[in-house]
């Protein structure tokens, strides 16, 4: 309710006249669509929204990323520490789940923390920004734009202000350019817990199982990513061109990071191979990690279903990561949010592909990329009819969340089981 109250009132600040460059009211289903997207730091839009929104649009866009990318019930229990208002058990409870905390224990704490990193790499990264922008506009508009595509890029949300839907393609070959903007967005794909973790490793001197997981996968596909974009593209002179070898795995580097769910790119994706589409497709469909800025069934639910599998072919009943058993309980837990995500969008896909005209795997990349919030698009979003901006609406709204949220809030709230059934056997496989 929190997330669809930020929203509609973001479309209504939109739809303002006052919000457009050209003075005029954007329609509701449009400025719903883009406060949509901002809120769920997605990045799909039906605008440019460098050219199209004024001054003030881009503000509002801004802030709705930034509520977005923190999350609602982070914001609203900074609210309640600024008026001095304790915040009840409840609101803890509640909390916990936003966050993915495995207890109440020390959750106010981990909020301060996750206002404090964020507002601090945002700050690096506008800098960083600005100086780059300084060789391009004059300083005002440097700063504009660096503090636009920090909080942007931080939060996973995709927006840019270059114009034209041309996003970074003018930085493909500016290494400080990828450097800057992939920093921000592995950042905010680790998840706040992660950081905090990272930021008191001398006190701790070791790492949670939690994070030893992202960080590992995070690693993995990252590189895997690379590798595979970088063999299946080398030859294509419509995505790399002529370029040289360093530039080509620079920009193989950046599309396999930005699927962790940035939403900028550096290359024009509807040139790439079919093959190479449908890999980003898997890379945007596990997404980020937990508690992050990003979507997707996350890195974690990832590990734990590769260690699931390579328990069951070497005949094992526990799934162990890092030397450590996990519980029956999250593993059913990886696939309930893995099946869940393949058949929400399946069923997005089904939809855009009855309402739209493109090809399969065009609508198919789009509906992953709105879930996994991701933002990258192969030109269908701009062209999407009514019931389509819907469907991809539903789908961002829904990848922001995550399923499970959504099933714990609307389904029957569990009870004891009084009994247990006779077991029963049956072939698998």
């Amino acid at each position: 309710m929190g997330f669809g109250f930020i929203i509609f009132a973001g479309a209504q600040l939109l739809r303002l006249p006052m919000a457009s460059e050209s003075g005029q009211s954007t329609s509701f289903i449009d400025a719903l669509f883009t406060a949509t997207s901002a809120t769920c730091v997605t990045g799909l839009v039906v605008f440019d929204t460098g050219t199209y929104f004024s001054t003030f649009g881009h503000w509002v866009i801004l802030v709705l990323i930034q509520i977005g990318g923190i999350g609602f019930m982070t914001m609203a229990t900074l609210f309640a520490l600024i008026l001095r208002r304790r915040i009840s058990l409840k609101e803890r409870l509640i909390l916990q789940e936003s966050l993915n905390q495995g207890s109440i224990e020390g959750l106010v704490r981990l909020v301060r923390k996750v206002i404090l990193f964020a507002l601090a790499i945002e700050s690096v990264g506008a800098v960083l920004f600005t100086i780059r922008f300084m060789f391009d506009m004059n300083i005002g508009q440097a700063i504009y734009h660096g503090v636009f595509h920090s909080i942007s890029i931080f939060n996973n949300a995709g927006f840019d202000l270059t114009g034209d839907f041309r996003s970074l393609t003018g930085y493909s070959s500016d290494l400080y350019m990828n450097v800057v903007s992939m920093g921000l967005i592995i950042l905010g794909g680790f998840g706040f817990i992660v950081l905090a973790d990272l930021f008191e490793i001398r006190r701790k001197r070791k790492f949670s199982l939690h994070t030893k997981v992202v960080l590992s996968v995070t690693a993995l596909l990252v590189v895997s990513g690379t590798l595979i974009i970088f063999l299946f593209e080398f030859t294509n002179g419509r995505s790399f061109g002529n370029n040289g070898i360093g530039h080509k795995i620079l920009i193989s580097l950046f599309q396999s990071v930005t699927t962790r769910s940035g939403g900028v790119t550096t290359v024009d994706i509807t040139e790439f191979r079919q093959a190479t589409q449908f890999f980003i497709i898997i890379l945007m469909f596990i997404g980020a990690s937990p508690g992050s800025t990003g979507g997707g069934i996350k890195t974690t639910t990832f590990a734990v279903l590769v260690g699931a599998v390579l328990a069951m072919i070497r005949g094992k009943e526990d799934v162990v990561l890092f030397r450590l058993r996990l519980a029956q309980e999250r593993v059913y837990k990886a696939v309930t949010v893995t099946l869940f995500c393949i058949g929400i969008v399946m069923l997005g896909t089904m939809l855009l592909a009855t309402t739209e005209d493109a090809a399969f795997l065009t609508i198919l990349f789009e509906a992953t990329s709105a879930f996994g919030t991701v933002g990258l698009s192969m030109g269908l979003t701009g062209e999407l009819s009514f019931t389509g901006k819907l469907t991809i609406i539903f789908l961002m709204f829904i990848g922001r969340l995550g399923p499970l949220t959504l099933t714990y809030a609307l389904g029957p709230k569990p009870g004891r089981m009084l009994y247990r059934h006779a077991e029963g056997k049956m072939i698998i496989g």
